[in-house]
């Protein structure tokens, strides 16, 4: 028989196209004290990059260690999204932060938000971080200049097919005014904890 997590605190999923400005907004409301939130750090077997520090950015996991954890079924939820490229949430990482009577808040990709979804529909909010438009996303993308024209192209792809999923979401914050999407996200989550 499978042990379950037990269910304390409410789960948070923030999940968009990558720079519609989901990590502003979760670092925002990591920030209010009434909202309690804990941050989920994700699993990964990519390497470290950068300033990257194990248990704080990520938990840095071998692809042997992370295929061990999926077969003894340790993972909330995971993806494989290159090979041996894997990304997850660990069960313990949830139980951790529930442990102190927090809520959990995540920043993860739409198909991990969607299966923690699935597992706790009551105790999770979902929220979709829209951009005004596939432009407006490209023209963000390029001023953060981290990353190749065509890195930003295959991003801006993958954001088309992201936008679709939007309706699957419990709420959706459209990004067009920083301050706007703050203070709504900041409503739908207090009134969700409430509840």
């Amino acid at each position: 028989m499978k042990k379950e997590t037990a269910i304390k605190g409410k789960l948070i999923v923030f999940s968009a196209p990558s720079g519609s400005g989901k990590t502003t907004i979760v670092r925002h409301l990591l920030g209010i004290q009434d909202l309690n939130l804990e941050f989920s750090i994700s699993a990964t077997s990519r390497a470290k990059r950068g300033t990257e520090e194990h248990g704080k950015d990520y938990y840095f996991l071998s692809a042997e260690e992370f295929k061990s954890k999926i077969k003894n079924d340790e993972f909330l939820e995971w993806e494989e999204v290159y090979r041996d490229n894997f990304y997850g949430t660990l069960k313990t990482e949830v139980e951790r932060i529930w442990a102190k009577g927090k809520n959990v808040i995540f920043d993860i990709d739409v198909s991990g938000g969607l299966r923690i979804k699935r597992k706790y529909p009551d105790e999770t909010l979902a929220v979709f971080v829209k951009p005004p438009s596939v432009d407006e996303l490209k023209i963000r993308l390029k001023k953060r200049k981290t990353e190749s024209e065509d890195k930003i192209n295959m991003r801006v792809a993958k954001a088309s097919a992201e936008l679709a999923t939007a309706p699957l979401f419990d709420t959706i914050v459209v990004n067009d005014t920083l301050e706007h999407a703050l203070e709504e996200a900041h409503e739908k989550i207090s009134t969700f904890i409430k509840s």
